[in-house]
């Protein structure tokens, strides 16, 4: 038997369906908990927090049962057995990957390139306010 499972092995819907019961029971008896179920109430307040423990564990188990399936319809067939063996956050050819240190800045022997739409933005003296306006500062 090997040791990497497949597409068929995850998928497998007794642990799907176990895992959201175990997430739906969870909610359950944290509800429970909150609502006072455990403590000395009336009947009408223990059946109140019995209707809304019932009402959040469903809610739970759907919403768990439809995530983990949906996270798993995610998963490429082919990549299940597939191995990697380099970094997943960097690119995939190495010419798109700019080393650390090097920096694009010129040393000042040239002056930096421009954008040509640099040239249809107003400027702004130091004269200005924080807001463009050139009138003196109040004060």
């Amino acid at each position: 038997m090997t040791d990497k499972p497949t597409r068929r092995d995850l998928m497998k819907p007794v642990q799907l369906l176990g895992l959201a019961f175990v997430a739906a029971l969870f909610a359950g008896f944290v509800t429970l908990m909150s609502m006072g179920f455990f403590q000395t109430r009336p009947a009408e307040e223990i059946q109140r927090a019995l209707v809304v423990a019932a009402v959040a564990a469903g809610a739970t188990f759907i919403v768990t049962l439809v995530s983990v399936a949906l996270l798993l319809l995610m998963v490429d067939p082919s990549k299940v057995t597939a191995t990697i063996d380099r970094p997943l956050l960097l690119p995939t050819d190495d010419q798109d990957a700019a080393p650390t240190g090097a920096a694009t800045t010129n040393a000042g022997s040239e002056p930096a390139a421009t954008d040509p739409t640099d040239a249809k933005r107003p400027t702004r003296s130091a004269a200005d306010g924080p807001d463009g306006d050139t009138a003196a500062p109040k004060a």
